[in-house]
């Protein structure tokens, strides 16, 4: 059904659902899938799924790429052991709702995969949630996942 799907993560909970069910999605086919991180900087310290350092606001940019690396790279190796067998990690700077809807714009892909929410709850209560933005901007079809 689905030739490329776009996981973003972020190491919470949701993005892990997310590439869980891409993973089932993406079954014994030949489904590409494309993990997305988009480091921010947050004013807390989050705890992540994947077991990589917080990231926080004063962590330097090369300490915080060095971790969204580690944090991408440990959900493509999730993903390979949950049966995918065509896994490409990407990290990309930018805002999160922008840098999502260009990427999947630009690899042509079919979905986007995406926890309903990620790291960032309080400022999406305030601005609205990335997946939100995303659901009604993309061009692709969106599964969010809670």
């Amino acid at each position: 059904m689905f030739r490329s799907l776009l996981v973003p993560v972020d190491g919470s909970s949701h993005a892990r659902k997310a590439l869980s069910l891409a993973c089932q999605l993406a079954g014994q086919r030949e489904t590409f899938l494309l993990l997305l991180h988009i480091p921010e900087a947050l004013p807390h310290s989050p705890p992540l799924v994947w077991g990589v350092g917080r990231q926080a606001v004063d962590a330097s940019r090369e300490t915080r790429d060095r971790q969204a690396h580690e944090l991408v790279d440990r959900a493509a190796e999730e993903a390979r052991d949950l049966g995918a067998t065509h896994v490409e990690a990407l990290v990309q700077h930018g805002d999160p709702t922008r840098t999502i809807l260009e990427v999947a714009r630009a690899r042509d892909v079919d979905a986007i995969l995406m926890g309903s929410r990620g790291l960032s709850d309080l400022r999406g209560l305030l601005t609205g949630s990335v997946s939100h933005k995303v659901s009604h901007a993309a061009e692709c079809s969106v599964i969010t996942v809670h």
